[in-house]
Parts: structure tokens; C-alpha cells; sequence
């Protein structure tokens, strides 16, 4: 080391530099003090914020961050990726210019002539961090040295921070659409609102757009999505789906909320199932709806209609709207431990316009259902008591409802009214002891319940039925006191549910490793207010069976069971199977049955096929690969067919992913859409393609991203 006091030092021989959060080394290096300014040769290295440029000269003013580096090459921590520039210049903190520079996650050393599988390079990239801009000019996309993308000037975001701009393509292909090519555009408005805007060309329909608003304001959030097609070649007519969601808070405490989807056909669905983001595609709701809150009081208030989207070969049948309906409600907890619980409401039910099936399913016409309004109001008083160990719960309830008819029942009468009184006592224990099992300490619970019902009969067969369903027989219904939803139906009993469950856990983590429960519901009198109106004159319900275990590593088993003690057989049974032997393998199988409805047989896995799972490069840092298969097929047994499939083959290269899965839904005994989705990750970068990703972790229970936090998106202009 050589130095002037005040004036320069050199040194040579493994030189290192220091300041704040940056390290330089290199063989020599110079450094002038009154210009602030660092010169290294020879092996030089710089650490900053995370990063790593390495090369054979550096020129830098070190305060203000000002010079140059040559030939460097560089690696980002963030995005796990980096690449190499003739030139880099740093322009101050905030602005940096690279020239002839590239960028890859699929990092190789070129002694062998290798070249990255996928790699970037640009004439000259501009980083512009205050804006958080960076400007690409002369960009190539290469992908095995094909060129895949490509553009005289790319614009993309340098931190997960939105920004506008075009996004990567996205290709789907199915058989009633053929290929569809999207380019979606985003637009950065302000930090509480963007918009994508998303042109497509449909190769059997034509073009169209989607459109898709967002905002967010103080009390107030919402979106708005469109999708257009204005003249769809095959159906010749335009194409639309609509969807609003907003909701908010106003005047302190009154909380409002809308949600409006619709399309333009009954075929819609069917044809163009992206646009409808529904669980229940065929049932399109559009309400608006307030509420307020007033001490332990809240009163509501909505408007509900519907859209149906029929099909002649299989109507469906359409809920009622409601115009309006008015509401109040209230739990308190009294003096004395008691529980008070009302609701009243008042609904005019009406029928959807335009969407009601002119036929039944058995092909015979459809007979007009009536139309009116309904008040109704129930009540509750509780008074839980017991120990940790055990509570006992009397109830009393009150279901009161009056009618108004458009048109008379059978009897003439338009107007009806009744009130049906309910007392109701819950008793359940929670006994438990420490105990082993194969050698490990567990806790074990023994849970018996006692739960008595008594409910006069009520004449009701004969009115209307606007809201009310019967319940579905379960573990969870089994303890209620009403069989039926809804307010127009209320069962009449007299009966006594018995039940008890076991549970074994873990005493060292708490986990749950057995489950076992078993249910029955004694009837003391027949039950004559049923679904199909026929008495039930059994003593006995049907026996519930319940029981899980994890006990098996890497199994997981489920089954529910529901066994009719007058027939002697299985009325509805689900056994599920899953076994997870390790990351990204694992395997289930469900079989469900509903006797003389529907039996299906299961089956959705995640398993590796070859290569390494999880295993990225190898130890010369060349990317190697492991193929995997996942999927889930249901198989309808009473229909011999499969009901609806989601197939796919995922390719880990350790610097990419490839996606390739193919989709197919029933949508009739005749008919089904089928969908094939590409997808392209390149990691560190982007994903190009359509994005398949959804529908695996949607359908396959279990399934695992290859890459839990793909570092790339946010370095990428995919991400907004």
C-alpha cells in the first residue's frame, strides 16, 4: 500500500474497499480523496445491496455514484438470475445504463461452449430505480436460440411496485374456440386504481376485449370486469360477459355491497366458460345490499334477481328474486347467562324474467309457480350452563311466518299464517385421558352428545315454498332443529339424537391422528312434514359414521357413511385416500355414492416421472431436469364416463418450467369443452403463455407450485 496523506493511496495484492452497504476488491486499486474517486483492476469485485458485479476494471466516484464498470458480469439475490454487458454506467444512485447486455437464471461457466437454455440480451438497458422503469432497447428473448420474443423497446417494472405496460402473450386452445392469442395491456392509473385492458384473437370466433377495472378508495373498493366480442363468427351474434363487485362503507357504520353478473346467452357458459367467474355457472346472481348496525341490533337491506342460463336438454330450475327484502336481527347475552336470538324479515318473491324452463326434467309442462310476498320472524331464548367438562343448553324457539299470495291455493285462501313453537336441549361431555398408543404419548377424548328435539306439526305441505331446501343429512345437521333451510318449512318432532365421538391426539405437537364418530336420531312419533311430503314412520334414522386418521405416515384416510338400518344398505358413503410420501408426490382417490343418484370414483395426484424432484443444477452448474405428472380424472360409475378431467405434464429445468395441461368439463351428457393451456416459466423472468397454475392448485388436492416464490415475476413485466 502507497499513500499521500489527504491526496491518493494505492493498493495492490487482494485490495479491499468499504462504505456503508458496498465492498470492493479487486488485485489494484487507487483511490483519489479529493475527487472521491475508486479505481480497480485485475479481479474486481462489487457487493451492494445484495448484488454482485464482477470484472476486470472500475471506475467509480463512491459518494455520488458516478462511473463506469467494464465487461462485467452480474448477479441479482432477489431474482436468483443475472447475466453480462460490454459497459455498465453508473448515472448517480438512482440511474444506471447497460450496453450489450444479457440476463439468464440458467447460469453456465462457457468453457465448454455451452450457452444458457433460455437468455435475454438487449442493445442497451436503462434502469431507472426513482421511476421504477426499465427500458430495454434492441430486446431478444431466446429460448434454446430460437428467438421467441422480441421488441424494438421493452418497458418493465424493477420492483414488485405496479407499472404500466404490455404483458407477456397468453395462448389458450379449445375445441369450441379453437386458438386464442390475448397480449394483455396494463394500466397503472393511480397507486388506488389500474385497469388491464386485454385484446384477443379467437381463430373461430374473432376479436375481442376484456376489460378489467379496479379501485380502491378510503371506505370504498370495487372492480369491474367486461368482456366483449362483438360478432362471434360461429354464434353470429356479439358476446358479453359482465361482472361488478363494490362495496363500502357509509354514513359511519352503514355497510353496503353489490355484485351484479351477467352474460349475453345461454351459451355462454358452455361456449366461453373464461368469462364466467362463478362456482355455479349456470346461476348468474345480481344483488345490492345494505346493512346497520344499531346497539346489538342490525337491519338489512337487498335486492336480489337472478339470471338462468337454460338448456333444453336439462332446465334447471330457477331460485326466486327477491324485491326486496327487509330485514332486522339481534344476539344478546342476558343477565343469567341467557341467549336471545330474533330475526325478522319481509321478502317479496317474484320470478326471474325470461328464465324459467317451460318443461319438467320428465318432459311434462311445467306448472306456474306462485308469486307473493312473506313475513317471518324467529326466536330464540337460550340458557347454556355447565363446567369445562360438560354443558347442558335448553332453547326455545319461535318460527312465525304470514303469506300473501298472487294467486289463491288450491283451498281459495291468498293469506296464511302460523306459528310453530320449539323446545330444544343439548347435553354434550368432553371426557379425556392420557394414555399411549405404539409407544407414543397421546391424549384421548371421548365426546358424548344428547341433543332432544320437540316441535309440534304444523299444516304446511300446502304453501308455497320460496327459499326452504332439506338440509343435508350430516354430522352437522344431525344436532339442528329444524331439517329444512329457509323459512317456509319447519319439520315437526319429537325425537332424541344420539351420538359420540372419539378423538386421539398427539401429546407432543397436537395434532389430530384419529377421528371416529357415530350418530343416530330416534324418532318418538312419525315426522310428516318431509321434502316429498311422504311421513316418516321409521323409529330409527339412518346411522352416521365418521372417521379420519393420519396415523400411517404419509396417509391420510377420510370416510363418511350413511347407513339405512329398514333397507339394510349404504344410502350415501365418500372414502378418500391420500398418500404424500414426500414434496410434489402424492397421490388421491375419492369414491362418493348416492344410492340410485350417482356413484364416481376419484382420482388426483402430483408425482415426479424423472430426474430429481426439487433438484435445480447440478454441480457444474448446468440445469438439469425432472418431469412430473399431475392430474385428476372423475369417473362416473352409474354413467360409465368420466365426468370431467384436468390432465398435465410439468418439465423442472432448475432455470425453467414447462407447463403443458389439458381440461375437460362435461356439459351435458352429449357435449363437453375441452381446453388445452401452454405455459413457459422462464425463472427469473417471466412466464409466458397461459397460466395453468390455477387450475391445478384448484383441482388437484395437494398440489405443490414447483416454485413456491418465483422470484422472477417481480423483476418481470408480467407482474403489474
Amino acid at each position: 500500500m502507497r499513500a499521500r496523506p489527504d491526496q491518493d493511496m494505492v493498493a495492490e495484492g487482494n485490495a479491499q474497499f468499504s462504505r456503508g452497504t458496498m465492498r470492493i476488491s479487486a488485485d489494484r486499486m487507487s483511490y483519489e480523496q479529493a475527487n472521491d474517486l475508486a479505481h480497480a483492476t485485475g479481479k474486481v469485485r462489487v457487493t451492494r445491496d445484495g448484488n454482485t458485479y464482477t470484472g476486470p476494471e472500475l471506475q467509480l466516484k463512491v459518494e455520488r455514484f458516478e462511473g463506469y464498470f467494464l465487461r462485467p458480469t452480474y448477479f441479482f439475490s432477489r431474482t436468483q438470475a443475472g447475466g453480462s454487458a460490454e459497459r455498465i454506467d453508473f448515472i448517480g444512485e438512482q440511474l444506471t445504463v447497460a450496453t450489450g447486455a444479457t440476463y439468464t437464471s440458467c447460469l453456465v461457466d462457457g468453457s465448454d461452449g455451452s450457452t444458457p437454455d433460455w437468455i435475454l440480451s438487449a442493445d442497451r438497458v436503462k434502469l431507472d430505480f426513482a421511476n421504477n422503469e426499465g427500458i430495454a432497447q434492441g430486446a431478444v428473448l431466446r429460448f434454446y436460440g430460437v428467438p421467441i420474443l422480441g421488441a424494438p423497446v421493452l418497458s418493465f417494472p424493477l420492483s414488485d411496485e405496479r407499472k404500466s405496460g404490455w404483458l407477456p402473450p397468453s395462448i389458450d386452445l379449445d375445441n369450441k374456440s379453437g386458438l386464442q392469442v390475448s397480449v394483455p395491456y396494463y394500466w397503472n392509473i393511480a397507486p388506488n386504481r389500474d385497469a388491464t385492458l386485454t385484446p384477443a384473437i379467437i381463430s373461430k370466433r374473432g376479436a375481442g376485449l376484456d376489460t378489467e377495472f379496479r379501485y380502491l378508495e378510503p371506505g370504498h373498493e370495487g372492480r369491474l370486469d367486461l368482456n366483449l366480442l362483438p360478432n362471434d363468427r360461429l354464434a353470429g351474434i356479439t358476446r358479453s360477459a359482465l361482472n361488478i363487485e363494490q362495496e363500502g362503507v357509509v354514513f359511519g357504520n352503514t355497510r353496503y355491497r353489490t355484485n351484479l353478473m351477467r352474460v349475453s346467452d345461454d351459451d355462454y357458459w358452455k361456449d366461453l366458460p373464461r368469462g364466467i367467474n362463478s362456482l355455479t355457472p349456470r346461476l348468474l346472481l345480481g344483488d345490492a345490499q345494505v346493512a346497520s348496525d344499531f346497539a346489538d341490533w342490525t337491519t338489512y337491506a337487498r335486492v336480489e334477481r337472478w339470471q338462468v342460463l337454460q338448456d333444453p336438454a336439462s332446465p334447471l330450475p330457477a331460485p326466486y328474486d327477491r324485491l326486496p327484502q327487509l330485514g332486522v336481527r339481534t344476539w344478546q347475552q342476558l343477565r343469567g347467562g341467557l341467549e336471545l336470538g330474533v330475526e325478522a324479515e319481509v321478502n317479496r318473491f317474484v320470478n326471474p324474467d325470461g328464465h324459467l324452463p317451460e318443461l319438467n326434467p320428465d318432459g311434462t309442462p311445467a306448472t306456474p309457480r306462485p308469486l307473493g310476498s312473506r313475513l317471518h320472524a324467529q326466536g330464540s331464548l337460550a340458557w347454556p350452563f355447565g363446567t369445562p367438562g360438560w354443558t347442558l343448553t335448553p332453547k326455545v324457539l319461535l318460527n312465525a311466518a304470514s303469506y300473501r299470495l298472487d294467486q289463491p291455493l288450491p283451498d281459495g285462501r291468498t293469506q296464511y299464517s302460523h306459528v310453530i313453537p320449539t323446545f330444544s336441549l343439548d347435553s354434550a361431555w368432553v371426557l379425556e385421558r392420557d394414555t399411549t398408543l405404539f409407544g407414543k404419548s397421546v391424549r384421548q377424548t371421548m365426546e358424548p352428545r344428547l341433543f332432544y328435539v320437540n316441535t309440534p306439526y304444523r299444516e304446511q305441505n300446502g304453501l308455497p315454498n320460496f327459499d326452504s331446501a332439506e338440509k343435508d343429512f350430516n354430522f352437522d345437521s344431525i344436532y339442528t332443529e329444524n331439517g329444512f333451510s329457509g323459512a317456509d318449512r319447519v319439520s315437526d318432532a319429537h325425537q332424541l339424537t344420539a351420538g359420540v365421538t372419539t378423538r386421539v391426539i398427539d401429546a407432543g405437537d397436537g395434532s389430530e391422528t384419529l377421528r371416529l364418530g357415530v350418530a343416530q336420531r330416534f324418532l318418538f312419533q312419525d315426522q310428516r312434514i318431509t321434502p316429498d311430503e311422504q311421513p316418516i314412520t321409521q323409529s330409527v334414522s339412518d346411522l352416521l359414521l365418521t372417521g379420519s386418521s393420519s396415523m400411517l405416515k404419509h396417509w391420510k384416510l377420510d370416510a363418511a357413511l350413511q347407513y339405512s338400518p329398514e333397507t339394510h344398505q349404504t344410502v350415501r358413503s365418500i372414502v378418500g385416500v391420500r398418500y404424500s410420501p414426500g414434496p410434489y408426490r402424492t397421490i388421491n382417490t375419492n369414491y362418493r355414492l348416492k344410492r340410485g343418484e350417482s356413484e364416481q370414483f376419484e382420482v388426483g395426484w402430483q408425482w415426479p416421472l424423472y430426474g430429481r424432484p426439487g433438484q435445480s443444477s447440478d454441480r457444474g452448474g448446468r440445469c438439469t431436469g425432472a418431469w412430473y405428472t399431475v392430474g385428476r380424472i372423475n369417473y362416473s360409475m352409474k354413467d360409465s364416463r368420466i365426468t370431467d378431467s384436468v390432465v398435465g405434464f410439468e418439465y423442472d429445468a432448475g432455470c425453467w418450467i414447462g407447463r403443458v395441461v389439458a381440461k375437460r368439463l362435461s356439459t351435458s351428457q352429449q357435449d363437453a369443452t375441452t381446453t388445452l393451456g401452454f405455459e413457459l416459466e422462464l425463472v427469473g423472468l417471466s412466464r409466458l403463455g397461459t397460466n395453468p397454475l390455477k387450475v391445478l392448485k384448484d383441482n388437484i388436492p395437494g398440489y405443490r407450485l414447483l416454485r413456491d416464490d418465483p422470484a422472477a415475476t417481480a423483476a418481470s413485466p408480467t407482474t403489474p
